[in-house]
């Protein structure tokens, strides 16, 4: 079995995208109207002409078998013209192609009439919402984590939909996962502080949809397709790793509530130390004031009601 390489040579031009072009067919009943009263005239002349001929016929006059069969031929021509027509709803094209030929795109809604040899693609222009699967892949830092998104989107160009890839609604399945993966490769879950990362995938929620339409635009262009906006659906760390991570979390927000805690008791401790050598309301030694200070940090700081003891000492 050979295999072909293909390889693009310098200055031959590459493949180009068709570009859209706008056309506008004739009204359907301005053509329709004509068609069944010439249809009609013709297929009474001829069932006239063969009723009233019962006797012998000159020779090289038409008989009956032929009146029959200029009566199917006429059908037949009828109903072949009748391919021409075609129907055109709100917010929806038809792609127009003539002996492989891009003829043009037909927007208006409405009922139109076109070559009847023309193949008629009908395509929406509809807003659609992309439901994408959940899909698990590794963050920035190496996690494994579960994501999705929801993506709507609509077709602009009809012709680069139609002739510049295969299938724009697969095409666009395929390429919104691939986007999705690669953002959830470039941003870290979460901001853990010791990595100090500013957008995360579960924290900065506009600005990774934003990051992942743009990304959406730049791939679908070349299919048409026009992104009005992507926004993620699902998103969480993979069983493996969910319970790890959430005491990872659990704990940095304890260490967090610590810390304010101390900062809130040292600063009180400061206030009555101060406030007590203001006032001269007692006079501490260092001995006192290290005791007090001690004591007032763990009535403040103590996670439980502190139990007075009383010194009944002789001293």
């Amino acid at each position: 079995m050979t295999t072909s390489t293909f390889v693009h040579v310098p200055g031959k031009p590459k493949h180009q995208p068709t570009l859209e072009r706008q056309v506008r067919s004739l009204p359907g009943w301005l053509v329709l109207l004509p068609a069944l009263l010439i249809t009609g005239y013709v297929m009474w002349f001829l069932i006239d002409n063969a009723t009233s001929r019962g006797g012998p016929q000159p020779a090289g006059h038409l008989g009956g078998e032929a009146y029959g069969l200029t009566a199917v031929f006429t059908m037949f021509l009828f109903f072949f013209h009748c391919r021409g027509y075609f129907v055109v709803e709100p917010n929806m094209a038809r792609v127009l192609i003539l002996f492989g030929k891009y003829q043009g795109t037909v927007r208006s809604s409405g009922f139109w009439y076109t070559n009847p040899f023309a193949n008629k693609r009908r395509i929406s222009l509809r807003a659609r919402n992309l439901d994408g699967s959940t899909l698990k892949v590794n963050d920035l830092l190496g996690n494994p984590v579960e994501i999705s998104a929801v993506v709507v989107w609509q077709v602009e160009e009809t012709a680069h939909a139609t002739f510049d890839v295969d299938d724009y609604e697969h095409y666009v399945n395929v390429q919104s996962e691939a986007a999705v993966r690669n953002l959830a490769m470039t941003l870290p879950y979460d901001n853990l502080e010791e990595e100090g990362h500013s957008t995360t995938l579960r924290g900065s929620t506009d600005q990774v949809g934003q990051l992942l339409e743009e990304e959406l635009r730049t791939r679908l262009a070349s299919a048409g397709v026009h992104v009005i906006e992507a926004r993620l659906k699902h998103l969480a760390y993979a069983p493996e790793i969910a319970h790890a991570m959430l005491q990872r979390q659990q704990a940095k927000a304890i260490i967090a509530a610590r810390r304010q805690i101390v900062e809130g008791a040292v600063g009180m401790v400061e206030m009555a130390l101060r406030q007590l050598s203001e006032d001269k309301i007692v006079e501490l030694r260092d001995e006192d004031r290290a005791k007090l200070v001690g004591n007032l940090l763990v009535v403040l700081c103590s996670q439980s009601n502190a139990q007075p003891v009383l010194n009944t000492g002789n001293g």
